[in-house]
């Protein structure tokens, strides 16, 4: 297959429901090979838009493509090349974990010897294998959820979608889920389309994003792509003497300074556009602050995100 190729194309597609508009006209690539996130809160569409590129729903304009696939007139094919993590796990919790993949595995018609192989690599790949005779339905949240991915993965799709696959886990659970997705994807080669509000996640999954709101696409790219939409730079000093109320609101008086605030001890600043760190720095010397350590960073996805839900408020 080749390396540039395109999983997902998606072109002005919208979707209502009644008077609501899901989505307005949303367009986006997703290369072959690729882990994609669609971000955006509650409501914003990103259910709506795994079900039109599955062919579980209609779009009431523009068209979409996945693996060279009409998902409408080709829906059912489109679905026995992916795999697919929805709203539940899609577990039967009265049978163990090794009944419950070998059940899927005869669903997808895999021949015995490659089930048995292919479980047994699944379920290591994320710790299970060694629980794979226990019941289901004594497992806690994040178990499930990791055996759900495997289940999803097993007929080796070539696309495989996940809607908020780390929803209502605590940070631990997450955390190791997300390691076993870059795991699995990496090994296995397949593209992944994800949807999350967690912003930390999809920086940490992601090599491209989208942003949604409300039906409507505000920006796509690399991480780095849409972090680099802001010129703005913070910088955190870390010292002694920089906890003064009257140094602060100097600070926050500077024409090159968008933001001064103290952080657990330490000074972070947000900086305007072409402000020079250094000058600041010997501006702090100078009214006696002791400046042990400087480290300098560009804006986080999290903040673009927030910048540009706010740009669409306007």
């Amino acid at each position: 297959m080749e390396t540039n190729a395109i999983a997902v194309k998606v072109e002005n597609l919208s979707r209502s429901f009644g008077s609501i508009e899901a989505l307005k006209g949303i367009s986006f690539e997703i290369p072959t090979g690729t882990v994609f996130g669609l971000l955006g809160p509650n409501g914003s569409g990103k259910t709506t838009t795994i079900r039109l590129l599955l062919g579980l729903l209609e779009a009431d304009s523009g068209r979409a493509e996945v693996l060279g696939m009409d998902p409408i007139r080709q829906g059912g094919a489109v679905r026995e090349v992916c795999g697919a993590l929805l709203e539940h796990t899609g577990l039967y919790e009265r049978l163990t974990a090794l009944d419950n993949l070998e059940f899927y595995g005869r669903v997808w018609h895999l021949p015995k010897a490659e089930q048995a192989a292919r479980i047994e690599e699944l379920l290591k790949g994320i710790g299970l294998w060694e629980r794979r005779k226990e019941v289901v339905g004594n497992w806690s949240r994040g178990m499930k959820q990791k055996l759900a991915v495997a289940r999803a993965l097993l007929h080796r799709p070539r696309l495989v979608f996940l809607d908020e696959p780390t929803a209502g886990l605590d940070p631990v659970a997450s955390a190791a889920l997300r390691e076993d997705l870059l795991r699995l994807a990496e090994q296995s080669g397949v593209t992944v389309f994800l949807t999350t509000h967690n912003l930390a996640e999809a920086e940490k999954l992601c090599a491209r994003v989208g942003v949604l709101r409300e039906g409507r696409l505000l920006a796509v790219g690399a991480p780095e792509e849409l972090r680099g939409r802001t010129s703005a730079q913070r910088v955190e000093i870390y010292g002694r003497k920089l906890d003064s109320e009257t140094l602060l609101a100097q600070l926050n008086a500077l024409p090159e300074v968008a933001a001064a605030r103290l952080v657990n001890q330490h000074l972070v600043m947000d900086l305007k556009e072409n402000a020079d760190a250094a000058d600041l720095v010997r501006f702090l010397v100078m009214r006696g602050a002791d400046v042990d350590e400087v480290r300098k960073s560009g804006t986080s996805l999290e903040e673009v995100f927030l910048a540009l839900m706010e740009e669409e408020e306007k």
